[in-house]
């Protein structure tokens, strides 16, 4: 009998010293209202023993309204178990401002999270609580960018507005706010020269200088100079109107182009100029038409607009990529509305990048040779060339392998041409066609044997290394691919507090296979990147799904590389567009 009441009074004491966990609703208690200066007073009421994480709360306004948190008055904070906490109720003052050209009473949905544990031992979930205000807009001032809550430690008297660090793109929309247009047009020129050395432009090369050649004889200088400075405005004028609409509208206009019937179509139009230039037939204006024109002093327009057309058409199909400057630009479109100098911008972007192709044409006019037998080689070489871009633009839709049999072709046929075995060829000649025809060989035994390296058609040809860490070597870093909004968030929640990195990409993107193959496929990113959870945004179809995926995360664009933090917050910062080497790649992974 002792022992049974001693049981039952040591069963009594354990369970009466068991702790007692507070419902949620009970240990934490946020509130929020707008006073008359219109700033949101918030706070979250904290029970006794429980406490807050400083990093995990954020007070955001919904974007959307044309209304955004300018800068927060927080409490202090003090570390508790090397985390910086609260350990009272924590009351904040969140200061608003307005974008530009907004007026009126606005309504918004302020958002706020947080989350804490016990000090018994249990850690709560993450809350979110969503409050709509409406805001007199005429009380609030214009800010800059976004502030975040400075934390305050014990030994911190004062709470300090943090300016939010910007990334590249963001930067340079910064400053097109800022500066005068004289300096705006002038760096943005500077831009567009540096982007003519990017693989976009390249393509143009042989279509302007196939369009000057193509004149003929009675080509003068002048009309060189003219026809290339047609070319470069209707360039010009093409990726302004498209970056204006992508930057008002979120949507890609040379990205809608990229689809496969376009693709089809256009190279058509390639393999059609390069057979006029072999001599199988003559581009012209039907001879009523030209008579017509002609009898009216206006013989040269038809030739000025079937090349604007091309400039325009080029502009559009043959060099679809996003570099930071262009992405900047898009940005401050989105976020002022204002189309004017953000197209100015674009259009001087656009002219800097044409500046070298109206060198190429007027070279082309000016060194072209005399009528004869020089002028059919010089022919039939950029007839080659217009083949050759008419097979890179099937690389965005057709399998590697038979674009790497086309080129193989191709080279075959040219190399033959030139004179490869013919001995009474020039041997300049003939040494640039044996040249051409042994590797082209080379690439058609290659994809005979499975290859799809153009740099390296007779890998397959090596003994077969089947260790682990052999193949480990040789691959490329696995992303798990995804296309729709959904798809991405369940892999973001599968992986929350991980390092994530999130790859936009397209198979149609140039500068996305120049990032594959040079910065990816270096063995010391490699290593890098092996800490991360690698995400790729695939928007090769540009399919509805597709454009709200970008559209999400504010991508104009492939290639963009975004960067989650361990609560799957956007490190805006560290936004990569466009290509970047690997040895900055490392640099900016070790940040």
């Amino acid at each position: 009998m002792k022992k049974l009441i001693l049981f039952l009074f040591s069963s009594i004491l354990l369970f009466a010293a068991q702790p007692k966990f507070l419902m949620p609703e009970e240990a934490f208690k946020p509130s929020a209202k707008l006073n008359e200066k219109m700033q949101i007073e918030a706070t979250v009421e904290i029970a006794k023993d429980i406490y807050l994480y400083v990093n995990t709360l954020k007070l955001n306004v919904k974007e959307g309204s044309g209304i955004a948190v300018k800068n927060i008055d927080a409490p202090k904070s003090v570390a508790h178990n090397d985390e910086q906490v609260y350990l009272e109720s924590p009351k904040f003052v969140v200061h608003l401002k307005k974008e530009p050209n907004v007026a009126g009473v606005k309504k918004i949905e302020f958002e706020l999270s947080y989350q804490g544990c016990s000090e018994q031992g249990l850690c709560y979930e993450p809350e979110t609580k969503v409050y709509e205000f409406e805001v007199d807009t005429s009380k609030l001032e214009g800010g800059e960018a976004l502030a975040k809550i400075e934390n305050k430690t014990e030994n911190k008297t004062e709470v300090k507005q943090a300016t939010k660090e910007l990334s590249e793109s963001d930067s340079i929309a910064d400053t097109i706010k800022h500066s005068s247009l004289g300096l705006v047009l002038l760096t943005f020129l500077g831009f567009g020269l540096l982007l003519s050395l990017t693989p976009c432009v390249f393509p143009m090369i042989p279509i302007i200088s196939g369009i000057i050649i193509s004149q003929g004889e009675g080509l003068t200088t002048k009309r060189a100079f003219m026809l290339s400075i047609v070319y470069v405005l209707a360039m010009a004028v093409a990726y302004t109107i498209a970056g204006v609409l992508a930057g008002l509208f979120g949507s890609n206009l040379q990205a809608a182009l990229q689809t496969p019937w376009v693709i089809y179509s256009f190279s058509a139009v390639f393999i059609a100029l390069a057979l006029s230039m072999f001599g199988f037939y003559e581009l012209k204006l039907p001879d009523s038409f030209v008579a017509k024109i002609s009898s009216n002093h206006h013989s040269s327009r038809g030739g000025y607009i079937g090349v604007a057309i091309m400039g325009f058409l080029s502009a559009l199909i043959v060099g679809p990529c996003v570099a930071a400057p262009l992405a900047g630009a898009l940005v401050y479109i989105g976020q002022t509305g204002d189309a004017f100098l953000g197209g100015m911008a674009l259009f001087s972007m656009s002219i800097g990048m044409g500046l070298p192709l109206i060198l190429v044409g007027v070279s082309a006019g000016r060194f072209m040779p005399k009528p004869g037998a020089w002028m059919t080689m010089i022919s039939a070489v950029f007839g080659v060339m217009m083949l050759g871009v008419a097979i890179w633009m099937l690389e965005r839709v057709v399998e590697s392998y038979v674009i790497m049999l086309l080129y193989s072709m191709l080279g075959i046929g040219f190399g033959l041409y030139l004179g490869a075995f013919v001995n009474e060829a020039h041997i300049f000649r003939k040494s640039a066609g044996m040249i051409i025809f042994i590797y082209s060989t080379l690439l058609f035994i290659g994809v005979m044997g499975g290859s799809s390296s153009m740099t390296k058609p007779l890998e397959f040809l090596k003994p077969t290394v089947t260790t682990a860490s052999a193949v480990e070597k040789s691959s490329h870093p696995k992303f798990q691919k995804v296309t729709t909004i959904k798809e991405l968030d369940e892999l973001l929640g599968a992986n929350r507090g991980k390092k994530i990195l999130l790859d936009f990409s397209a198979q149609w993107c140039a500068v996305c296979k120049e990032l594959d193959e040079k910065t990816f496929s270096n063995e010391a990113v490699k290593a890098k990147m092996s800490e991360f959870v690698l995400i790729q945004a695939d928007v090769t179809q540009n399919t509805q799904e597709q454009k709200e995926l970008s559209k999400k995360y504010g991508v104009f664009g492939p290639p963009v590389i975004i960067f989650f933090d361990k609560n799957l917050e956007v490190i805006k910062s560290k936004t990569i567009v466009g290509f970047i080497p690997p040895d900055e790649f490392l640099k900016h992974l070790d940040k």
